[in-house]
């Protein structure tokens, strides 16, 4: 069966509201809606600026869908390289641990690619635990509200296979220039770093060496001008650190193992 003729009076109205996607997105937003009322209620959010997640609930990550609630941090794309990083040495029983988690996409897409995980996931932000338990669901993870690892049991101390934190990079003076969507809508929090963006990650390799079994890994994204200063903190909690780039995504992880 063909793909459904592009509506060009819909793709026009988001390309002037400043979508650079307007096709993809005007896909999106037709296999989204009920009726052609709704429709046009979804159209004129997404106008408005609202963030297309926001508006259609859900935002496609690593071959997936995951529910998106207004509020919580978005998944980003390029993120999905943290995961294909995490993914190969974990088997089934294996423990992850979601840290800054929002809507638990990393957890999940670790457990779809990964069946028999158990994931812990946890973030400070109510909203966000919420929207990743609806999500962790699916693979029976759980999700608790806590300042890092203060949302986990003590009994996993020592046990985990992997932990993934997409902990917020952006360095607080350039907070301002991100996109309005981003900016506007979502949690500061959820972006500001901190003066050279690196606060978290920095609390989240200090943690990892008392959370991971032997052999086990942290992997955290970063910016690549960041990477020098986030490999050091790795390896200043006793962590053999690694730096992983993708160019075509634009995306960096940096990688902490614990020593076997």
């Amino acid at each position: 069966m063909s793909a459904p003729a592009p509506d060009h009076a819909l793709v026009a109205r988001l390309r002037a509201a400043g979508c650079v996607f307007a096709e993809e997105e005007a896909e999106v937003l037709r296999t989204s809606a009920s009726s052609p009322a709704h429709l046009e209620d979804l159209v004129r959010r997404r106008i408005a600026g609202e963030p297309l997640e926001y508006v259609v609930g859900w935002v496609a990550f690593d071959g997936g869908r995951v529910a998106v609630e207004p509020g919580v941090f978005v998944p980003r794309q390029r993120t999905a390289y943290l995961v294909e990083l995490a993914a190969p040495p974990l088997a089934r029983g294996d423990t992850v641990l979601d840290l800054c988690c929002g809507t638990g996409a990393l957890g999940l897409a670790l457990a779809r690619r990964v069946p028999g995980l158990v994931v812990h996931a946890g973030d400070i932000d109510p909203a966000a635990v919420a929207c990743a338990a609806r999500n962790l669901a699916e693979v029976r993870g759980t999700a608790a509200v806590g300042d890092l690892a203060s949302a986990f049991s003590p009994v996993l101390r020592g046990t985990v296979a992997v932990i993934v934190a997409n902990v917020p990079y952006v360095p607080t003076h350039a907070v301002a220039l991100m996109p309005p969507e981003s900016r506007d809508h979502e949690p500061r929090g959820t972006v500001d770093g901190g003066p050279d963006g690196l606060d978290l990650l920095r609390r989240v390799a200090a943690l990892a060496p008392g959370w991971l079994r032997p052999g086990g890994t942290v992997l955290s994204e970063v910016s690549r001008a960041q990477t020098p200063s986030a490999r050091a903190a790795f390896a200043d909690a006793g962590l053999a650190a690694t730096v992983h780039h993708d160019e075509e995504r634009e995306a960096t992880v940096v990688s902490g193992r614990r020593s076997l």
